[in-house]
C-alpha cells in the first residue's frame, strides 16, 4: 500500500496526487495539517532517507522561524523535534512504497513505480 504524506494545498503534494492517479495507483493520504505529523513515521523516514533530506530548509516556514530554533537543528533528534512542532518544514511529498520511502515529487524518480 502507498501512503502519500503531506499538506493538501501543497502545490507539489497535488503534481504527486495526480501523478498517481494517472497511473492508477491506489494510495492513502495523510494531511500533516488535519492529522498531524506521525512521530513513528517521520523517525522512520529520517532514519530511511536522512533527516537532512527530509527538513525543508528551503521554504517559507522555515526561514520564518527564530534562528535560535534555526541553529538548535544538529542532528535527527532536534530536526524531528522541530519537523513535529512545524509540520510544515517537512519537504513534500514523503511517499511510502512499502518497501521504500522518497521525498519529494519527480515524475522521472517515480517512473520505476508504476506498474
Amino acid at each position: 500500500m502507498i501512503t502519500l504524506y503531506g499538506i493538501s494545498n501543497c502545490d507539489t503534494v497535488k503534481k504527486a496526487r495526480v501523478w498517481l492517479d494517472s497511473h492508477a495507483l491506489p494510495y492513502a493520504f495523510h494531511d500533516f495539517k488535519k492529522a498531524g505529523v506521525p512521530a513513528d513515521r517521520l523517525a522512520a523516514w529520517t532514519q530511511a532517507v536522512g533527516w537532512e533530506k527530509v527538513l525543508n530548509r528551503q521554504g517559507t516556514t522555515w526561514r520564518k522561524l527564530d534562528p535560535a530554533v534555526q541553529a538548535s537543528v544538529v542532528d535527527a533528534a532536534s530536526a524531528e523535534a522541530v519537523m513535529r512542532e512545524h509540520a510544515s518544514t517537512i519537504k513534500r511529498p514523503v511517499v511510502e512504497w512499502g518497501d521504500s520511502t522518497t521525498v519529494g515529487f519527480s515524475a522521472d524518480a517515480w517512473a520505476g513505480k508504476a506498474p
